[in-house]
């Protein structure tokens, strides 16, 4: 009787369905951790408009824009472009009847993969948040 050499069919199709049941685990994981790598670069954008915004402050009498500009030194910070963060919308609004305050918001943008993160839009409003931002699902604070 001579020995043959390889797989029979029903090893490869067990390797194959081995191999199945680890990508249906392992590629959802992985988009969620890409979101989530989304979401800290949100965060930081949001960050770094917060220090522009004190840094503004320091300098000026509020944060809102100063009529007539230039009412104190630098420029007034401005939102990053779609080039800079490609899922998230960034925008600045400074309160010009209050002008202690500030609200930065992080959207994601419609149409990008990130349009459906379950998180939703992240703010950091300076009149309530003691200066930390807020995701909109309270389960991704």
């Amino acid at each position: 009787m001579q020995q043959s050499k390889g797989f029979t069919l029903i090893e490869l199709m067990i390797v194959i369905a081995v191999v199945a049941i680890i990508a249906a685990i392992a590629i959802p994981a992985y988009g969620e951790q890409v979101r989530k790598s989304r979401r800290a670069e949100a965060s930081r954008f949001v960050g770094d408009m917060q220090l522009s915004l004190e840094r503004w402050r320091a300098e000026n009498p509020s944060y809102a824009v100063c009529s007539p500009t230039p009412c104190g030194s630098g420029a007034y910070p401005v939102a990053p472009t779609a080039t800079a963060s490609p899922f998230y919308e960034l925008q600045i609004v400074a309160a010009n009847t209050t002008p202690a305050n500030y609200r930065i918001t992080a959207t994601p943008r419609t149409g990008s993969v990130q349009a459906d993160d379950r998180c939703g839009v992240l703010t950091l409003d300076r009149s309530t948040d003691q200066g930390k931002p807020a995701w909109g699902n309270a389960a991704c604070n």
